[in-house]
């Protein structure tokens, strides 16, 4: 079974500022410098006109873990983020795919970027798998509890970024 994750932020900005602010290689270094945590890194990044894709690399500090994920999982938690965009008519839609090293499990989820005649509504939706068993569950609430706040973070960031 798994965990849902949904989250949705708006910004006053238009679609492509918006886009621009979570694809740009210079907006993604910047972000990843204020809140990738330990061993980000943005390992790869290409844009066309029709799209990006791109990879980062964030982590977490093994003393900022919840002791449940520490008795499983020893040491930093790196995690391994891929995040491709297209164009969809006026707006942006995509994928987005995480793992954590030594887990066995997945996050998978779907992005869209959407005019709201005022500003630009970001959407994601998506799942948390971990295959392991009697506690696989317990670790996915937890996990879907963290992406959540993670894109919490990054929408503020991203409205910080707009706003300069």
């Amino acid at each position: 079974m798994a965990t849902r994750i949904e989250h949705r932020a708006e910004f006053g900005a238009d679609v492509a500022e918006v886009y621009l602010a979570q694809s740009d290689e210079a907006a993604l270094r910047a972000r990843l410098a204020e809140i990738g945590g330990a061993h980000a890194r943005l390992d790869e990044h290409s844009a066309t006109d029709d799209g990006v894709r791109f990879k980062l690399v964030q982590g977490v500090s093994a003393d900022r873990l919840p002791q449940a994920v520490r008795t499983i999982h020893k040491g930093d938690l790196i995690v391994h983020r891929e995040q491709v965009w297209r164009r969809d008519g006026e707006g942006w839609t995509g994928t987005a795919k995480a793992t954590v090293e030594g887990v066995p499990g997945e996050i998978n989820a779907r992005t869209d970027l959407r005019s709201t005649g005022a500003g630009t509504e970001l959407r994601s939706s998506g799942e948390v798998k971990v295959r392991i068993p009697l506690v696989g569950g317990k670790l996915e609430r937890l996990i879907g509890e963290q992406v959540t706040k993670l894109l919490e973070r990054e929408a503020e960031f991203t409205a910080k970024w707009l706003a300069g």
